[in-house]
């Protein structure tokens, strides 16, 4: 059974960098056919995809957060873990991890974590 653990601060001052983690068990985040993402719903919005890292370590990034997003790995901790750059408030949501299976159509997000919230305030 895979499992998905985000882990970070749940309040950030704005401009500074939003930082969480994703500890994965049960799999490891090399094996061939998944992706790790990162996701997120702001208050009563709907999910937002950020981007993800894929087993080889490429990285792809949604295009309206591309410029402060940065996503990487650790395979010895098996954690990746996002960054988002000089945050705002509209950047408060709860985060999720994900893994996405890329083998099939559709490529379907098999295992989700709990999901953390940032709030991003003074």
């Amino acid at each position: 059974q895979v499992q998905l653990q985000e882990s970070g601060p749940g309040l950030v001052k704005p401009s500074q960098t939003l930082s969480l983690t994703c500890t994965v068990s049960g799999g490891s985040i090399t094996t061939n056919s998944y992706y790790w993402s990162w996701i997120r719903q702001p208050p009563g919005k709907g999910l937002e995809w950020i981007g993800y890292i894929t087993y080889s370590g490429s990285t792809a990034y949604s295009p309206s957060l591309k410029s402060r997003t940065s996503i990487s790995r650790d395979t010895s901790a098996n954690q990746f873990t996002l960054q988002l750059s000089s945050v705002t408030p509209e950047d408060t949501a709860v985060y999720y991890c994900a893994r996405v299976y890329v083998a099939t159509l559709g490529w379907p997000t098999d295992y989700w974590g709990q999901g953390t919230q940032v709030t991003v305030s003074s």
